[in-house]
């Protein structure tokens, strides 16, 4: 397999984040089916050619657009652009019209909440015969879409492939950094979700920079320590996918997880929360993250106030006092 044998690539999900990665691949040089559910909103895409989710953005000419879901997967690799907890029902849906071998770069962050299962394992569960990669980073879908220069990880299990599908979808302009470590990447954009909404709690309360700050880099360490504890390797937790993204999430507004925080800090109730930034991922991977933690004996304070306050089990005044008054331990 090799990237000029790859012409075609198939996005699943024409959300903000599909449609900017569908940008990207069309930028470097790829035909690309934009795959959505909604058959009315991919005609009127299809007709309109703008994006209205990203600025009205004009879309790409090699850019198709098609509620066929066996059109786009009959492309020569697909980028899976869902959110994790709808990841099982797509491939479900994908199994027998992807051919063996097709590489699935899987582009969604968050653990599964029913099985504890990272991105890359639901997919090769439900679709073993195909090559799973892992696209992360600290990337907004806007700038990915005008074109800003932006740099994520992309990571597969077979080196050589990652390395082929970095330069597949690359550009000058949307840089891809390849690795073997896929649980190190699957995990740096799990976990910085939870953690910036902690970052955002701080900041919707009125505290100030210094306690984001603080809270962001208590973060890193728990991220770190739950990624070694799953195998993930430490140059890619300090990489664009852990505290790459961490950072950019944490400390943007741009970030719903980080929105989300703030609405809830503000004492915004959960519910009213979901309503005014919509859904974040960060609500359905905080249980998990914390269990699976409380699992392998790993101290994440952090996540596991977040989660007691979207799991109903705490009080905004009771999460921020365990997220700001845990003494210091040594590392």
């Amino acid at each position: 397999m090799s990237a000029s044998g790859l012409k075609s690539i198939g996005v699943i999900g024409a959300g903000a984040f599909g449609a900017a990665l569908a940008c990207a691949a069309a930028r470097a040089g790829r035909d690309v089916s934009l795959w959505g559910r909604d058959a009315a909103a991919m005609a009127e895409l299809a007709g309109a050619r703008r994006l209205p989710r990203l600025d009205g953005l004009a879309l790409p000419e090699a850019i198709h657009p098609t509620a066929d879901l066996a059109e786009a997967a009959r492309a020569d690799a697909l980028i899976l652009a869902v959110p994790t907890q709808a990841l099982r029902d797509v491939c479900g849906r994908l199994a027998g019209m992807v051919a063996a071998n097709t590489p699935l770069i899987l582009a969604a962050k968050g653990i599964e909440r029913t099985s504890g299962e990272f991105v890359s394992q639901i997919a090769t569960e439900i679709l073993p015969a195909c090559v799973p990669a892992v696209l992360s980073g600290p990337g907004f879908a806007a700038d990915i879409a005008k074109a800003y220069p932006t740099a994520l990880t992309l990571a597969c299990a077979d080196g050589s492939l990652g390395e082929r599908l970095a330069r597949l979808i690359g550009s000058p302009t949307f840089r891809l950094y390849h690795t073997d470590d896929l649980r190190g990447v699957e995990i740096g954009g799990a976990a910085k979700n939870v953690l910036a909404i902690a970052a955002g709690i701080a900041a919707g309360r009125g505290f100030g920079e210094s306690t984001v700050a603080a809270l962001l880099a208590r973060s890193f360490a728990e991220l770190t320590r739950f990624g070694l504890a799953f195998g993930a390797r430490p140059e890619t937790l300090a990489g664009l996918s852990g505290l790459g993204d961490l950072i950019l999430t944490g400390t943007s507004s741009r970030s719903r997880n980080r929105r989300f925080g703030e609405e809830l800090g503000k004492g915004i109730g959960l519910e009213t929360a979901i309503a005014d930034v919509g859904l974040a991922e960060g609500v359905w991977t905080a249980p998990i993250l914390a269990d699976m933690a409380r699992k392998r004996h790993v101290d994440m304070p952090i996540a596991a106030a977040v989660s007691d306050l979207v799991a109903g089990k705490a009080s905004i005044d009771q999460a921020i006092k365990q997220l700001l008054s845990r003494p210091p331990r040594a590392e």
